[in-house]
This record gives C-alpha cells, sequence and structure tokens, in this order.
C-alpha cells in the first residue's frame, strides 16, 4: 500500500474499479478508501456545507485536520460521494482525479476524466469513450490463467453477460425471454458452449430462468457466491463472441476491450447516456445489435485507460 496516492468511492464496484485501474495504470499501489458519507453530506455532495471536513468520518477528518504530512501526493475519486472527498483534498494542496462528472465545476479538481456522452468539457477535463476498465491483453491472459477449465469446454464459446433495469434502462419480461432464448438457440445449432454471468442489478426471476434455459447446455451459468468463484475475468478472456445487455456502460465497456464482437442487446430500452455511449459502438462498428444469429466480424478493441493514464501523468507531471 502507498500512501502517496489514495483512490476514493462509495465502494460501489463500478466506481472502485474505474479508481484502481486509474492507479494501476499510472503504477501506482493505492490506498483504497471506502467513503460512506454522513447525513447531510451525503445528500449534498460534492457541494460544501459547513463542517465537511467531517462528513466521512473521523479517520479521514483527522487527515484533513494533521495537513499535507498525513495527504497523499495524488487522490483518484469516482463518484459523486468521492468528488466532495477530493474537493476538499484539492483545498488541502493535494493533486486530484475525479473520475465521472462530479456535477459542479471542473475548476474544484486537477483534472476530471469523464464519458464523452457527459458532454462535459473544459481545459482539465479529459474525455474516453465508455470507461476505465483493466482489461487488456496482459489481463486476459492472466484471466484465462486463473480459468484455464474455461478453455476445455467446447467452441465456439459464447459468453453472456446480463445486467438489469436502470434509471436509463427498460427491460420488459419478453426482452430477457427472447435474449435467453436467442442464445440457447444459437448454441443448439452452431454446438459450441455458453459462459452466462448474472450482476447485481439482475432480476432474481431472470436469474432463475437463465439457470433453466442454459443449464443444460455445455458451460457455466454464474450468478452469486453460490456457484463458486466469480469467473467474469475467465468469460471475458475465453470468449469467442460476446452477448452483452446494454445497460451497463462498465460491463459494455469491458467486453469491447476483448478483441472478439460484441452483440449489444436492449438498446431499443436504453435512453440518455447509456444510449449516447451504445450509439457510438454502433458507429464505430465496435458492437452489434443482437438480432438474428451470432455473426462475425474483424474488430479493434476499445482500450481507453492507458491512453487516459499517460495524459494524466503529463499533465500533473507524475
Amino acid at each position: 500500500m502507498d500512501d502517496s496516492t489514495w483512490t476514493l468511492t462509495d465502494g460501489h464496484a463500478g466506481n472502485r474499479r474505474q479508481a484502481e485501474a486509474l492507479a494501476a495504470a499510472l503504477g501506482r499501489d493505492a490506498r483504497a478508501w471506502t467513503l460512506d458519507a454522513r447525513t447531510p453530506w451525503r445528500w449534498a455532495s460534492p457541494r460544501r456545507l459547513p463542517g465537511s471536513r467531517h462528513a466521512f468520518g473521523p479517520d479521514f477528518a483527522q487527515a484533513l485536520r494533521l495537513g499535507r504530512a498525513a495527504l497523499p501526493d495524488l487522490a483518484i475519486g469516482c463518484g459523486r460521494q468521492a468528488a466532495l472527498a477530493t474537493r476538499l483534498l484539492h483545498a488541502h494542496g493535494c493533486r486530484t482525479v475525479q473520475i465521472l462528472d462530479p456535477r459542479i465545476a471542473s475548476r474544484h479538481f486537477d483534472l476530471v476524466v469523464a464519458p464523452s456522452h457527459d458532454g462535459l468539457e473544459g481545459r482539465n477535463v479529459i474525455s474516453l469513450l465508455g470507461s476505465l476498465h483493466p482489461v487488456d491483453d496482459l489481463w486476459l491472459a492472466a484471466a484465462r490463467r486463473e480459468f484455464a477449465a474455461l478453455g476445455e469446454l467446447p467452441g465456439p464459446r459464447t459468453a453472456l453477460l446480463l445486467g438489469g433495469p436502470s434509471d436509463h434502462a427498460r427491460h420488459a419480461a419478453g426482452d430477457w425471454e427472447a435474449l435467453l432464448d436467442r442464445v440457447a438457440g444459437v448454441v443448439r445449432e452452431e454446438g459450441g458452449s455458453v459462459l452466462a454471468t448474472a450482476s447485481r442489478r439482475t432480476p432474481p426471476a431472470v436469474v432463475a430462468r437463465m439457470r433453466e434455459r442454459l443449464g443444460w447446455l455445455p458451460g457455466i451459468a454464474w450468478a452469486g457466491a453460490e456457484d463458486g468463484p466469480n469467473p467474469y475475468a475467465g468469460l471475458l478472456g475465453w470468449a469467442d463472441r460476446i452477448v452483452c445487455t446494454a445497460d451497463s456502460v462498465n460491463m459494455l465497456s469491458e467486453a469491447c476491450a476483448t478483441d472478439v464482437p460484441v452483440h449489444a442487446a436492449g438498446i431499443d430500452g436504453l435512453r440518455g447516456r447509456p444510449r449516447r455511449f451504445a450509439e457510438s459502438l454502433l458507429g464505430l462498428g465496435r458492437v452489434r445489435p443482437l438480432d438474428g444469429g451470432l455473426s462475425s466480424w474483424p474488430v479493434t478493441p476499445l482500450r481507453e485507460t492507458a491512453r487516459v493514464a499517460r495524459d494524466v501523468a503529463a499533465r500533473l507531471g507524475l
């Protein structure tokens, strides 16, 4: 652990993954802070209220009180709660990078890294397509070693990544059924195997249907700790093609960082920023809508993390 670098998130997997991915790409072994903002700062973040240094409990407040000797050289935050913490650290002289649109002026941070579908602009804003993540050739190779047994499954191996409803994504019951039927039908006709995983947002009824509809096919269907270690990395590493619901920018970004075709499901049910991201991928030809069979085409992996890290290092003199 390197106290010269902190990552700060609310602990949500997507936010934590982005902050840690950027720290790793910068070659910095960071101390991870999981923030649990107290009321009223939980509601107001990242806006400052009186006594904001107490927003995240006594340890964080003590570090701020002690000043530069107790604070990091670089703080990387991701998410709205973290934006208050990085704002406070910036005011104490730390170099700060805030990931995702903080919904306040970017001048409160040294740099803001935001997806282009957020539409954020500014001299200290670095835009990227999608989200930050660790997926590259080395990561995929390590995943194949860790989950070598998946490589013994018959090909083509179809990875199925299921998300769930959100404020920007609608999923009708019939949509889930059609998706599972499509994947099962293709695997049944072509042979091969299916590598399916659900997420925390996948409705329990859909998880049950996934097990029922795909469980008889060669492969795996993972939905939680009861199914053993999470094989998500292995699914990306061993897939010959990927079917991914388009409701998660993080999940779709990581699927597109592989070197296999990605078929996006549920695009018509998207709105707002996830819809703009999906349409960008369609325009680039990196994904295709899930319709008919699972065709193949030459792809270029979408990997923004290394580029963003180089830009951050150059701008901050790291």
